[in-house]
């Protein structure tokens, strides 16, 4: 049954990709960008296509403005995919940075889904609500902290939904993602550049650089997003399947075992 699916974070990488392969398998899409000048250049792009079930809109989530208007507007899913991260040791990391990164992949998806929640149970509607989370949500590894540990928050914040919503028929999902090649990882690991200097902090600039080229330089730091894509325009329309979605099956292995041997952790 064709479903109308509303995403943020659809001017690129996952987003625009299951944005246009969920429209292509015919469910209607309002795709929205953070960024103004990503609206017109995904209009044409869809009109391109012949998407004419494809809807282009802005919602910076920074602005409440666009989150009321987002609210007001009907839907059957809500997928939370827009985020960004902040890379670098935590223990060095500006706290203002940490801050923001919980602002915008934490409390402002937060505050959206709150309206769309409160709305469809006004209205009766049994709709479902996706989270863009990352194998980030579910381990911790050095210089990825203040990322992941947005991550991990969502993690709890979907578990709690589901658990709170379910009464009101409302689902809650979450995706998973590896390490995909999109961009978004390796401006992540840019980041950090901006403000490490190594006359002020003992982290030097070039061994952090070196670690992220390093894994990124691997195979799984450096995967075809298709897969993901394909998965995602799968789980995001879909009535039933998993909770909790990691992609590839190979870092869903890892994670399990980081998880069974968190247990042996010492000091």
């Amino acid at each position: 049954m064709s479903k109308t699916i509303l995403i943020t974070g659809a001017g690129s990488g996952f987003g625009k990709g299951a944005a246009i392969g969920m429209a292509k398998n015919g469910h209607k899409i309002i795709a929205t960008t953070q960024v103004s000048s990503q609206v017109t250049p995904l209009r044409e792009e869809v009109a391109r296509l012949g998407l004419r079930n494809f809807r282009v809109e802005r919602l910076d989530l920074t602005d409440h403005f666009d989150i009321a208007q987002a609210q007001s507007w009907d839907f059957d899913v809500l997928w939370n995919n827009a985020g960004m991260g902040e890379a670098g040791p935590v223990w060095e990391i500006p706290v203002e940075l940490v801050r923001k990164n919980f602002e915008v992949n934490v409390f402002l998806p937060l505050t959206l889904t709150q309206g769309v929640a409160r709305r469809w149970i006004d209205q009766g509607k049994k709709g479902k609500v996706v989270f863009t989370s990352s194998m980030g949500g579910l381990f911790t590894p050095a210089n990825w902290g203040t990322y992941v540990s947005t991550k991990h928050a969502l993690e709890s914040i979907a578990e709690a939904l589901q658990q709170e919503l379910a009464a009101y028929g409302i689902k809650i999902q979450t995706i998973n993602p590896g390490a995909y090649y999109t961009g978004y990882n390796e401006t992540m690991a840019d980041n950090p550049m901006r403000w490490l200097d190594d006359k002020k902090n003992i982290t030097r600039r070039a061994d952090l650089r070196k670690g992220f080229d390093d894994f990124f330089a691997t195979p799984e730091g450096k995967m075809d997003p298709q897969e993901m894509i394909d998965r995602m325009i799968e789980v995001v329309p879909s009535d039933s399947g998993k909770f909790r979605n990691v992609m590839p099956k190979k870092i869903e292995d890892m994670l399990r075992t980081h998880q069974l041997q968190a247990w042996e952790n010492t000091i």
